[in-house]
């Protein structure tokens, strides 16, 4: 049997054979027209293919959701807080000589006349001696005068110098006194002391104006004293709080809780007892002071510590957790849950404490709101709730 092989182009109608050619030569008008309506039947082929009973079906974003809950929220005001010494004092000696002991070990805590430095008193107290030796003579003296004068057996005049001649010894005698006392240097308050500045055996000089008259060089502070128990907490709040600050004051119920970062203690909570008289004008903001016992001594002279100072409340407040809150472009958002599809809620921020928002909008107490996932979430579209920490796989309802 003979078989014969055809060019299959010859197969092909001539029409179709001399389409290409055609197509060149058509205008260019035709041309696009031509390809318009080839993409355009490529869409809907491909429509057709996706959107039939064999197309993909868009799986629900996993997320995560809240309760929405109605309580009153207290506003706070943070800040951040210096801790203050509630006095200071730089112990200097009033008297100059050689400092032969140092009574106290350094960081000890003192009281008001404790015995902490000892200057040598020796030439002290041989000048009071002296004084008290001058004080008898010219007091026996203004004695005897005075009862001269009483017999007319003196002027006037003399018993006058006596008299002022033994007022004259008793300044000294009680000048020299004081010095005696001033070589025992006592603390004046109680505090705690800083390190010794001026070791024992070393020659310290009087403080200018001591009562010996001494006023050369400047005294060498021996030793600072900072008075820790109570302390102050200084810190600054806007100018705009001043209202709240002044209600809150006068019902006596102006208070500061106080951060301290770290420790078992927790917040410390302080009455305010101290506002500013003026606004800064460079920062706007007015300065407030709270005082602190500090029997735990959880607090140091110089530290810095967060300060939360409540200013207001809002009663009965509609509360969502910090991360159900979106930003938008007009306004702040969140998704609310119901029948398994995320309702996108317009809501004002009334107050964030970083945990809770106080919001006012289209949300009730019970609600569930989004919390994580909502990148992936379309209004009005299904979402699949995970628990935290499971990743995609659905909470058990």
């Amino acid at each position: 049997m003979n078989i014969r092989f055809t060019d299959t182009l010859s197969t092909v109608p001539s029409a179709v054979q001399t389409w290409p050619g055609r197509f060149r030569r058509a205008s260019s008008r035709t041309r696009l027209l031509i390809s318009l309506a080839g993409l355009l039947l490529l869409a809907l082929i491909g429509w057709r293919i996706f959107s039939g009973p064999g197309a993909p079906v868009r799986s629900a974003p996993p997320v995560q959701v809240g309760r929405v809950a109605q309580k009153d929220v207290a506003i706070v005001e943070h800040t951040i807080g210096t801790v203050l010494a509630d006095s200071t004092v730089q112990l200097t000696a009033r008297v100059q000589g050689q400092l032969i002991s140092a009574n106290f070990v350094e960081g000890q805590i003192v009281h008001k006349g404790d015995l902490l430095f000892q200057i040598d008193p020796r030439p002290y107290r041989a000048a009071y001696d002296n004084a008290l030796a001058s004080l008898a003579s010219a007091k026996a003296k203004a004695g005897r005068f005075a009862r001269l004068l009483a017999a007319k057996a003196v002027a006037p005049q003399d018993a006058d110098d006596a008299r002022a001649a033994y007022l004259e010894a008793r300044a000294t005698a009680e000048s020299a006194r004081l010095n005696l006392e001033y070589t025992s240097i006592r603390s004046p308050i109680d505090g705690k002391t800083g390190p010794i500045l001026i070791q024992p055996g070393n020659q310290v000089t009087a403080s200018a104006g001591a009562s010996n008259g001494t006023t050369g060089a400047a005294a060498i502070t021996l030793v600072v004293i900072k008075q820790v128990q109570p302390v102050r907490v200084s810190f600054s709040l806007p100018q705009a709080d001043l209202p709240s600050i002044q209600d809150r004051q006068r019902s006596n119920n102006l208070t500061a809780f106080i951060d301290p970062h770290g420790g078992s203690g927790g917040h410390i909570q302080a009455n305010i007892d101290f506002i500013g008289n003026a606004i800064d004008n460079t920062t706007g903001t007015i300065e407030l002071r709270a005082t602190y016992a500090n029997a735990d001594s959880r607090l140091v002279p110089g530290q810095l510590v967060d300060v939360g100072v409540t200013l207001n409340s809002i009663k009965g407040a509609t509360v969502v957790p910090h991360d159900a809150v979106n930003l938008g472009p007009t306004s702040r958002y969140v998704y609310v849950v119901k029948n398994g599809k995320a309702e996108l809620r317009n809501v004002k921020v009334l107050y964030d404490d970083g945990g809770d928002v106080a919001i006012q909008g289209d949300i009730h107490p019970g609600d569930s709101v989004i919390t994580d996932g909502q990148l992936r979430v379309l209004p009005g579209k299904p979402v699949a709730i995970v628990k935290p920490g499971t990743g995609s796989k659905p909470a058990t309802p």
